[in-house]
């Protein structure tokens, strides 16, 4: 006699499940459990309603395979990180500063006398 089966498959599980079973009723495969002709009228011989019929019941020899990590032997080591003071935070600002300096151009802001004269010009080419 058929068991419940313990296992609680996730819906992905359940769905591959009764997925499968279902393409092996269409294809012919026997049934694995006594169905009166009147329950298959009133499934209407759907196979993958008969197919979860067979899953609930426990009959299906199918089993999930759900393998975890293997455990590593061993602690995890804490990675060390350098405590860096206020002063040598201070230092490496005024040196990066000064590299800045000296290999580019600092941009400047743009005068207001500069966007007036651009201006200017480009009123005179509309009037134009």
């Amino acid at each position: 006699m058929a068991t419940k089966q313990v296992h609680e498959f996730t819906k992905y599980e359940r769905a591959r499940i009764i997925g499968a079973r279902a393409l092996q009723l269409a294809m012919n495969a026997p049934l694995l459990i006594k169905l009166e002709e009147d329950d298959l009228e009133k499934v209407h011989y759907d196979v993958l309603k008969i197919a979860e019929v067979e899953l609930d019941s426990g009959v299906l020899p199918i089993s999930i395979h759900k393998p975890f990590p293997k455990r590593k032997e061993g602690t995890l080591k804490r990675v060390a990180v350098p405590k860096v003071s206020d002063e040598h935070k201070k230092e490496a600002e005024e040196t990066e500063e000064e590299k800045i300096e000296e290999e580019g151009e600092i941009m400047q802001l743009a005068q207001p006398e500069d966007e007036l004269e651009g201006g200017e010009e480009n009123d005179e080419r509309e009037e134009i």
